[in-house]
């Protein structure tokens, strides 16, 4: 049975999800896999959960939403440096490399000895100094909603708040099923339209921000880059 790591989602939470990536999600850390596996976030029933208060969008809000939909989908293959602030104040940084769909690398700078891997379905997050490795389905991170084949910000996705100010869009995000487990904010530069941060609020309220730099579009990207490291059986 796969372990679950002590520091899990710390890192993890930066995409709750990519990044979402919950935009990734959640924070179990200390709590054993038996436990998390008993009481951490789960997958909502729709109907279980009263439905999220979406946004009221102007016509030219629609517009901009269905560009930044058609901005992520037009991205193929991604490489950038991040700096993450978590909900403590901590400041990490790191390389991302992501091919869509479903593939996706953020490797810590030293001396953070954190990894994460999204491939074949999954997100596996690995700690070497505590020798820990966690998995959890990608379609239970919002990294899974950057990562899908077509973005939408419509269906599953619910937008909560939009607005369009000194040259940045910002449109915030829950899943319409389980609005309860979080949301994701990302932040837009509006020219050229492109990703600039994203941020997610868990289901405690804790905030973890992600800052890009250095980003680099339609990159040709290593074989073996997306190799998931190994994972308990």
């Amino acid at each position: 049975m796969t372990k679950q790591m002590k520091p899990a989602l710390r890192a993890f939470a930066s995409f709750k999800c990519l990044l979402l990536a919950g935009l990734v999600l959640g924070n179990i850390s200390g709590v054993p896999l038996a436990q998390a596996q008993q009481s951490g976030p789960q997958m909502s029933v729709p109907g279980q959960e009263n439905a999220p208060e979406a946004a009221v969008l102007s016509k030219a809000d629609q517009a901009w939403l269905a560009r930044i939909e058609q901005t992520l989908n037009a991205v193929t293959t991604f490489k950038a440096r991040m700096q993450q602030l978590d909900a403590e104040g901590k400041r990490t940084t790191g390389t991302v490399w992501m091919q869509r769909p479903g593939q996706m690398r953020l490797a810590y700078d030293a001396p953070t000895p954190l990894l994460l891997v999204a491939n074949d379905g999954k997100v596996v997050f690995r700690d070497n100094e505590l020798d820990q490795t966690t998995v959890i389905p990608m379609d239970r991170t919002p990294l899974g909603l950057l990562l899908r084949q077509n973005v939408r910000l419509s269906g599953d996705v619910t937008v909560t708040g939009f607005s369009h100010e000194n040259g940045l869009l910002e449109v915030s995000l829950v899943r319409t099923a389980a609005p309860g487990d979080g949301s994701l904010t990302l932040v837009f530069y509006q020219t050229p339209l492109a990703l600039r941060s994203w941020s997610v609020v868990d289901a405690q309220g804790r905030e973890t921000r992600v800052t890009l730099f250095d980003v680099h579009d339609g990159v040709s990207i290593p074989a073996g880059t997306f190799t998931l490291p190994a994972q308990p059986e």
